[in-house]
């Protein structure tokens, strides 16, 4: 805990996302007070994309933070805004394409385990 998806467009292959995913654990860890040590991010390049009825070029990224029950929902609204300005700081605009930026935070579902192994 916290589990962080990252589902991002192929048009985004120059991003540096690593560099993303550390700042996002810092981001996580100062918001939601979670232990630096449990952040773990996946990065997904997706495939294919649809936006709206026409054919333009759009790059979307939507990014799930998965936390631990017991945070607030002012906590977690923090931590949406605090996830989509990091996002705005990292993927900057380019011509020709239109940025769908987004995040949402949510509780892990009281079933999650994990294990290290």
């Amino acid at each position: 805990m916290p589990q962080i998806t990252v589902e991002r467009s192929p048009y985004l292959d120059d991003v540096d996302w690593e560099e993303f995913a550390l700042a996002l654990h810092a981001v996580v860890v100062e918001t939601a007070a979670a232990r630096l040590e449990a952040c773990k991010t996946r990065v997904l390049r997706t495939e294919d994309e649809v936006v709206g009825a026409e054919r333009e070029r759009h790059a979307v990224v939507d990014v799930s933070v998965a936390l631990l029950a017991g945070r607030s929902d002012e906590t977690k609204a923090r931590l949406t805004e605090a996830v989509v300005e990091l996002l705005r700081k990292h993927v900057r605009p380019r011509d020709g394409l239109t940025l769908h930026l987004s995040a949402e935070v949510r509780d892990l579902d009281p079933s999650y385990r994990k294990a290290e192994v």
